[in-house]
Protein backbone atom coordinates (compact mmCIF):
# COMPACT_ATOMS: atom_id res chain seq x y z
CA UNK A 1 0.00 0.00 0.00
CA UNK A 2 0.77 3.18 -0.83
CA UNK A 3 1.50 5.98 2.00
CA UNK A 4 -1.19 7.83 1.23
CA UNK A 5 -3.37 4.92 1.24
CA UNK A 6 -2.10 4.18 4.81
CA UNK A 7 -3.31 7.67 5.77
CA UNK A 8 -6.66 6.85 4.44
CA UNK A 9 -6.41 3.44 6.44
CA UNK A 10 -5.94 5.12 9.76
CA UNK A 11 -8.49 7.81 8.97
CA UNK A 12 -10.89 5.16 8.16
CA UNK A 13 -10.11 3.27 11.63
CA UNK A 14 -10.61 6.84 13.74
CA UNK A 15 -13.75 7.12 12.57
CA UNK A 16 -15.05 4.07 14.32
CA UNK A 17 -14.65 6.70 17.73
CA UNK A 18 -16.87 9.24 16.54
CA UNK A 19 -20.38 9.02 18.07
CA UNK A 20 -23.32 11.54 17.41
CA UNK A 21 -23.14 14.11 19.35
CA UNK A 22 -19.86 14.99 19.73
CA UNK A 23 -17.75 17.87 20.01
CA UNK A 24 -14.67 17.13 17.62
CA UNK A 25 -11.40 18.87 17.26
CA UNK A 26 -10.40 18.19 13.46
CA UNK A 27 -6.43 18.40 12.77
CA UNK A 28 -4.52 19.30 9.87
CA UNK A 29 -2.38 18.07 7.55
CA UNK A 30 -2.01 15.01 4.98
CA UNK A 31 -3.79 12.18 6.87
CA UNK A 32 -6.08 14.66 8.64
CA UNK A 33 -7.72 15.95 5.52
CA UNK A 34 -8.47 12.05 4.80
CA UNK A 35 -10.34 11.93 8.50
CA UNK A 36 -11.95 15.73 6.98
CA UNK A 37 -13.16 13.25 4.20
CA UNK A 38 -14.36 10.52 5.26
CA UNK A 39 -16.32 12.43 8.41
CA UNK A 40 -17.86 14.57 5.88
CA UNK A 41 -19.08 11.63 4.45
CA UNK A 42 -20.56 10.65 7.43
CA UNK A 43 -22.25 14.07 8.28
CA UNK A 44 -23.75 13.67 4.55
CA UNK A 45 -25.52 10.32 5.51
CA UNK A 46 -27.02 12.22 8.82
CA UNK A 47 -23.99 12.22 11.37
CA UNK A 48 -24.84 14.74 13.89
CA UNK A 49 -21.40 16.38 15.36
CA UNK A 50 -19.85 19.59 15.90
CA UNK A 51 -16.14 20.31 15.01
CA UNK A 52 -13.38 22.70 15.76
CA UNK A 53 -10.86 23.25 12.94
CA UNK A 54 -7.60 23.42 13.78
CA UNK A 55 -6.37 25.82 10.76
CA UNK A 56 -7.88 27.75 8.12
CA UNK A 57 -7.05 24.64 5.34
CA UNK A 58 -8.89 22.41 7.75
CA UNK A 59 -11.88 25.39 8.18
CA UNK A 60 -12.39 25.23 4.75
CA UNK A 61 -12.52 21.79 3.45
CA UNK A 62 -15.07 20.62 6.55
CA UNK A 63 -17.49 24.21 5.55
CA UNK A 64 -17.19 22.77 1.62
CA UNK A 65 -17.95 19.53 3.22
CA UNK A 66 -21.03 20.69 4.99
CA UNK A 67 -19.19 19.43 8.50
CA UNK A 68 -20.90 21.81 11.00
CA UNK A 69 -18.24 24.07 12.47
CA UNK A 70 -18.00 26.23 16.05
CA UNK A 71 -15.08 27.56 17.62
CA UNK A 72 -13.49 27.31 21.20
CA UNK A 73 -14.80 30.53 22.52
CA UNK A 74 -18.79 29.13 21.78
CA UNK A 75 -17.54 25.45 22.51
CA UNK A 76 -14.70 25.74 24.93
CA UNK A 77 -14.94 22.03 25.56
CA UNK A 78 -14.18 19.14 23.26
CA UNK A 79 -15.37 15.25 23.28
CA UNK A 80 -11.97 14.16 21.15
CA UNK A 81 -9.56 15.95 18.71
CA UNK A 82 -8.35 13.67 15.66
CA UNK A 83 -5.10 15.12 13.92
CA UNK A 84 -1.67 13.50 12.43
CA UNK A 85 1.80 13.71 13.50
CA UNK A 86 5.08 14.62 12.09
CA UNK A 87 7.13 12.06 14.87
CA UNK A 88 5.67 9.86 17.22
CA UNK A 89 7.43 7.82 19.72
CA UNK A 90 6.13 4.46 21.68
CA UNK A 91 5.68 7.52 24.54
CA UNK A 92 2.92 8.96 22.31
CA UNK A 93 5.34 11.74 22.40
CA UNK A 94 4.98 13.54 19.29
CA UNK A 95 6.60 16.48 17.20
CA UNK A 96 4.20 18.16 15.02
CA UNK A 97 3.82 21.82 12.77
CA UNK A 98 4.91 20.40 9.72
CA UNK A 99 1.99 21.92 8.36
CA UNK A 100 2.09 25.13 9.99
CA UNK A 101 -0.78 24.88 12.32
CA UNK A 102 1.29 23.70 15.74
CA UNK A 103 -0.40 26.60 17.87
CA UNK A 104 -4.14 25.80 17.07
CA UNK A 105 -3.63 22.27 17.42
CA UNK A 106 -2.30 22.34 20.97
CA UNK A 107 -4.91 24.51 21.95
CA UNK A 108 -7.71 22.35 20.08
CA UNK A 109 -6.08 19.16 21.17
CA UNK A 110 -5.28 20.08 25.35
CA UNK A 111 -9.54 21.33 25.54
CA UNK A 112 -10.35 18.18 24.76
CA UNK A 113 -11.29 15.29 27.00
CA UNK A 114 -9.34 12.67 24.59
CA UNK A 115 -6.46 13.11 21.74
CA UNK A 116 -6.22 10.17 19.10
CA UNK A 117 -3.48 10.51 16.90
CA UNK A 118 -3.24 8.96 13.13
CA UNK A 119 -0.63 8.18 11.08
CA UNK A 120 0.74 5.94 8.95
CA UNK A 121 4.04 3.84 9.95
CA UNK A 122 6.55 5.95 8.95
CA UNK A 123 5.84 8.60 11.34
CA UNK A 124 6.90 5.96 14.10
CA UNK A 125 9.96 6.82 15.90
CA UNK A 126 12.56 5.47 18.50
CA UNK A 127 13.35 8.89 18.93
CA UNK A 128 12.04 12.25 18.29
CA UNK A 129 13.71 14.77 16.52
CA UNK A 130 14.99 13.54 12.75
CA UNK A 131 11.69 15.58 11.62
CA UNK A 132 12.85 19.39 12.42
CA UNK A 133 11.08 20.41 15.45
CA UNK A 134 9.07 24.18 14.38
CA UNK A 135 9.17 26.42 16.66
CA UNK A 136 6.19 29.35 16.20
CA UNK A 137 7.41 32.80 17.04
CA UNK A 138 6.43 36.25 17.34
CA UNK A 139 7.61 38.42 14.19
CA UNK A 140 9.04 40.92 16.86
CA UNK A 141 13.20 40.96 17.14
CA UNK A 142 12.80 36.80 15.67
CA UNK A 143 16.59 37.05 14.94
CA UNK A 144 17.20 37.46 18.49
CA UNK A 145 14.67 35.16 19.25
CA UNK A 146 16.69 32.54 16.46
CA UNK A 147 19.49 33.45 19.20
CA UNK A 148 17.70 32.59 22.34
CA UNK A 149 16.92 29.04 20.89
CA UNK A 150 20.10 28.27 19.81
CA UNK A 151 21.75 28.83 23.49
CA UNK A 152 19.22 27.45 25.58
CA UNK A 153 18.47 24.00 23.19
CA UNK A 154 22.19 23.43 23.66
CA UNK A 155 21.74 23.79 27.48
CA UNK A 156 19.07 20.93 26.84
CA UNK A 157 21.86 19.13 24.92
CA UNK A 158 20.23 19.99 21.16
CA UNK A 159 22.20 21.43 18.78
CA UNK A 160 21.52 21.65 14.77
CA UNK A 161 21.02 23.95 11.93
CA UNK A 162 17.91 26.57 12.78
CA UNK A 163 16.12 27.90 9.45
CA UNK A 164 13.58 30.41 8.99
CA UNK A 165 10.50 28.35 7.64
CA UNK A 166 10.06 30.12 4.09
CA UNK A 167 6.56 29.76 1.96
CA UNK A 168 6.38 29.22 -1.77
CA UNK A 169 6.79 32.86 -2.56
CA UNK A 170 10.25 32.75 -0.96
CA UNK A 171 8.80 35.15 2.00
CA UNK A 172 9.06 33.98 5.36
CA UNK A 173 6.04 31.34 5.85
CA UNK A 174 3.54 33.05 8.00
CA UNK A 175 0.76 31.01 10.34
CA UNK A 176 -2.94 31.29 11.11
CA UNK A 177 -1.84 33.48 14.06
CA UNK A 178 0.99 35.71 12.25
CA UNK A 179 3.97 34.34 13.67
CA UNK A 180 6.90 32.99 11.92
CA UNK A 181 8.27 29.40 12.30
CA UNK A 182 11.97 27.97 12.85
CA UNK A 183 12.53 24.26 11.69
CA UNK A 184 15.17 23.01 14.20
CA UNK A 185 17.18 19.98 13.19
CA UNK A 186 18.37 19.25 15.52
CA UNK A 187 18.68 15.61 15.08
CA UNK A 188 18.10 13.89 18.26
CA UNK A 189 16.16 14.73 21.00
CA UNK A 190 17.15 13.36 24.17
CA UNK A 191 15.17 14.58 26.91
CA UNK A 192 12.00 16.49 25.35
CA UNK A 193 11.04 18.08 28.96
CA UNK A 194 13.87 19.76 28.87
CA UNK A 195 13.58 21.33 25.72
CA UNK A 196 9.96 22.25 26.07
CA UNK A 197 11.02 23.71 29.48
CA UNK A 198 14.01 25.48 28.22
CA UNK A 199 11.54 26.59 25.05
CA UNK A 200 9.44 27.96 27.23
CA UNK A 201 11.85 30.34 29.11
CA UNK A 202 11.81 32.64 25.84
CA UNK A 203 9.51 35.57 25.64
CA UNK A 204 9.58 35.37 21.73
CA UNK A 205 8.57 31.76 21.70
CA UNK A 206 4.73 31.43 21.34
CA UNK A 207 4.37 27.55 21.11
CA UNK A 208 6.85 24.52 20.21
CA UNK A 209 5.81 21.24 17.85
CA UNK A 210 6.82 18.84 20.70
CA UNK A 211 3.33 17.49 22.12
CA UNK A 212 4.36 16.17 25.24
CA UNK A 213 1.71 14.10 27.55
CA UNK A 214 -1.23 15.17 25.20
CA UNK A 215 -1.82 12.49 22.67
CA UNK A 216 -3.84 9.19 24.53
CA UNK A 217 -3.77 6.80 21.91
CA UNK A 218 -2.31 6.54 18.37
CA UNK A 219 -3.78 4.62 15.45
CA UNK A 220 -0.83 3.75 12.94
CA UNK A 221 -1.44 1.68 9.33
CA UNK A 222 1.25 -0.13 8.10
CA UNK A 223 1.69 -2.95 5.61
CA UNK A 224 0.67 -5.62 8.31
CA UNK A 225 -2.43 -3.42 9.58
CA UNK A 226 -3.69 -1.10 12.42
CA UNK A 227 -1.26 -0.78 15.54
CA UNK A 228 -3.10 0.87 18.63
CA UNK A 229 -0.82 2.58 21.08
CA UNK A 230 -2.78 3.35 24.08
CA UNK A 231 -1.43 5.58 27.20
CA UNK A 232 -4.55 5.70 29.57
CA UNK A 233 -6.98 5.76 26.97
CA UNK A 234 -10.32 3.48 26.89
CA UNK A 235 -11.13 2.18 23.71
CA UNK A 236 -13.35 -0.51 24.94
CA UNK A 237 -16.23 -1.01 22.59
CA UNK A 238 -14.98 1.38 20.12
CA UNK A 239 -13.85 -1.58 17.38
CA UNK A 240 -10.27 -0.84 17.29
Amino acid sequence: MTSNALKRLAAEHALDLIEPGMRLGLGTGSTARHLVDLLGARVKAGLDVLCVPTSEATRIQARELGIPLTTLDDTPMLDLTIDGADELDADLRLIKGGGGALLREKIVATASERMVVIADNSKRVDMLGAFPLPVEVVRFGFAATRNMIEMLAADAGCRGEIKLRMGQDRQPFVTDGGNYIFDCAFGRIEEPDALDEALKLIPGVVENGMFLGIADAAIIAGPDGIEVIEDQFDLEGSAL
